[in-house]
């Protein structure tokens, strides 16, 4: 699933007419880099989850047909946070673990390698419910979100890191959830780590977080000038 259905407040002008998720770096829309790394990876079947000026969505991708994949759109009245969208989302997800990331990153991170990881929780009652990618603090997020030890993500006790917005979710967890609600994910993620169902591993590579002009400029940029180092 690719979460791409926020408004992007902070990337105002730009997102008023046009969804975040549909500007374009490199020469293409930020949720195409996405769908690719998505299809190299083996992922075919998609959920996009969309809500502000959503009709822009659908005429630039349709079915996925065209980038080699198959898209299910979830559609919210309004945009209902993460949690909301995943628990909206849900009779489009499979029952048991699903790859979910955020519409607005863009990074080397290969997706291919958390497959492993999801058939080694599928195999596992014990094993982790969550498994989420960690990466360095960014500067305008210094104290980071959760920290990770021994490969398992809790609260305190080891440096802080930044959520990548990359995880593998056991979506039997949202359930119990409520549909078309406004719900963030951190309680979940609080209750979670509390829990002790929640693994984690650090990624060093390229990763970035589009959320202003500024940010999607240096993107742009970055791609221009470093199309080797593209996602491959």
């Amino acid at each position: 699933m690719i979460l791409a259905a926020g408004r992007g407040e902070r990337m105002r002008p730009l997102s008023d007419s046009t969804p975040k998720p549909l500007l374009a770096a490199g020469g293409k829309p930020l949720l195409a880099w996405q769908i690719d790394a998505f299809a190299r990876a083996g992922f075919r079947r998609i959920v996009v989850n969309v809500a502000h000026l959503s009709e822009q969505f659908v005429a630039a991708f349709g079915d996925g047909a065209a980038f080699g994949v198959k898209i299910l759109w979830s559609f919210e009245p309004e945009p209902l946070e993460a949690g909301g969208g995943i628990a909206t989302a849900l009779p489009l997800l499979p029952e048991g673990l699903a790859l979910i990331v955020s519409g607005d990153i863009h990074t080397a991170f290969d997706y291919a390698s958390l497959r492993s990881r999801a058939e080694a929780m599928a195999a596992c009652r014990s094993a982790p419910r969550v498994h989420l990618v960690m990466v360095d603090n960014p500067v305008y997020h210094p104290a980071g979100d959760f920290a990770l030890s021994n490969g398992r993500i809790v609260m305190e006790g080891a440096a802080r890191k930044t959520f990548a917005n990359i995880g593998v979710y056991d979506t039997t967890l949202f359930r119990d959830a409520p549909r078309v609600t406004r719900l963030r994910l951190l309680p979940y993620f609080q209750r979670w780590i509390a829990a002790g169902i929640v693994s984690g591993e650090y990624f060093e590579g390229r990763w970035a977080n589009v959320g202003t002009p500024r940010d999607l400029a240096a993107l742009d940029r970055a791609l221009g000038n470093c199309a080797s180092d593209r996602p491959a």
